[in-house]
């Protein structure tokens, strides 16, 4: 990457000086946001655009050779769920599910009950979803959660209702990192006989989901998240469990959400679901602690938003008192690394993000987050490069802030 801006850090300063012909190595370390393609899922995608293009619903040789594969492609993601009893919906990513799973069950189960049931700390997909849900009549329950974004579990049986048609809690906040009990979750809308949907984009593929054990009636994944390509993700649905499609047209998927398929995108989504494997959990994990120890050892001021365990294993969120994130993000862009501060499908808005405002952070902390998502190839040596400069940033920042004083 080029750039005409070199950062020379002298303790306490930051100088920027001119360079035209200055290359700055990329330390990527937003894997929450997107993660790049693997090598391997693009060469099982390639022969898809450009010599296998046919379409699916087509009858003749290349459109049953493009269907055998979406439908091996759709076997071989179910495996990795145990959702035999399952069907798989392909769909154009998680927010489309996501709005088919509140969407559909909403309105095939109305004359059952207009009660919906969130957290304060869903995707903003969900929450919009169900504010929509809202102006069409439904009633909607949103959970708190505790100082670590974890739900209340007598809470949430206390909630249920007779009218109760869905409760739908995030597994892996997208934020924050707080992994939910989903099996006990589960557990609780069975004996409740109320559906349980739940948002696994963040986790699918880096935690075991077992959707029978679950108990999970619903789950939306996605293929970006897990080293596949943009554009693509599903919606399981249980066996049994009536849904009313988003789109109308053709009847592909079960009748349930028509449209050409992406042939190309399911293909390498499935490849996909192989790409992360156990010792690449164990060293995100690994890794993302030495971080968290190291920072909060060198920043005195730091502090860690969302829970130290059962926390996503490749999530790592910090907050600092009178600084704003955007300010710590662009310092950390100038010296090629590439973080976050918070959800990249709200980071354009100037708003509190709302998982802050859930937990509970004191006001002066909420605006200076910052999100650093590892991935399989993160190093320790990148990691070594962030602790090394993130304190000189933060002094830096927090001298120039005049809250500070």
């Amino acid at each position: 990457m080029l750039t005409n801006i070199q950062l020379t850090f002298v303790k306490g300063n930051v100088i920027l000086q001119k360079s035209d012909n200055l290359m700055t190595e990329i330390i990527y370390l937003d894997y929450a946001a997107t993660t790049p393609l693997d090598k391997d899922v693009y060469k099982e995608i390639k022969p898809f655009l450009t010599d296998h293009y046919g379409n699916s619903a087509s009858l003749h040789s290349l459109g049953n050779y493009a269907k055998e594969r979406v439908e091996d492609a759709r076997e071989n993601i179910k495996k990795k769920l145990n959702a035999n009893n399952y069907k798989l919906i392909f769909t154009s990513g998680g927010t489309e599910s996501n709005n088919l799973a509140l969407k559909g069950i909403a309105n095939s189960y109305k004359e059952k009950g207009k009660h919906i049931i969130v957290s304060k700390i869903e995707h903003d997909c969900i929450l919009n979803t169900a504010k929509f849900l809202e102006k069409e009549g439904f009633e909607v329950t949103y959970l708190d959660v505790n100082k670590e974004g974890f739900i209340d579990l007598e809470t949430l049986k206390k909630k249920i209702r007779k009218d109760t048609i869905l409760v739908s809690i995030i597994h892996a906040n997208n934020e924050i990192g707080t992994v939910q009990n989903i099996k006990e979750i589960g557990r609780i809308c069975k004996e409740k006989e109320t559906l349980f949907h739940t948002d696994a984009c963040q986790s699918f593929t880096k935690i075991p989901i077992d959707l029978e054990e679950d108990n999970i009636s619903l789950i939306t994944i996605n293929a970006h998240k897990i080293y596949g390509p943009k554009g693509v993700g599903a919606l399981l649905v249980k066996n049994g469990i009536k849904i009313t499609p988003l789109l109308h047209g053709g009847g592909h998927e079960y009748n349930l959400r028509s449209g050409t398929l992406n042939v190309s995108g399911i293909v390498g989504f499935s490849k996909a679901t192989e790409v992360i494997t156990k010792e690449d959990v164990i060293r995100m994990t690994e890794l993302r602690d030495y971080l968290i120890s190291k920072v909060l050892k060198k920043i005195p001021s730091a502090k860690l938003n969302g829970p130290k365990e059962n926390r996503l294993c490749n999530n790592i969120n910090f907050r600092f008192n009178y600084i704003e994130g955007e300010s710590i993000l662009l310092h950390l862009d100038l010296l090629g690394i590439k973080v976050s501060t918070g959800s990249a499908c709200s980071s354009n808005t100037l708003q509190t993000n709302h998982v802050i405002k859930a937990i509970d952070v004191k006001p002066e902390e909420t605006n200076g987050v910052i999100r650093i998502s590892l991935g399989k190839e993160t190093t320790k040596k990148e990691i070594e490069k962030v602790i090394e400069v993130l304190p000189i940033i933060i002094e830096k920042l927090t001298k120039m802030s005049p809250f500070s004083k």
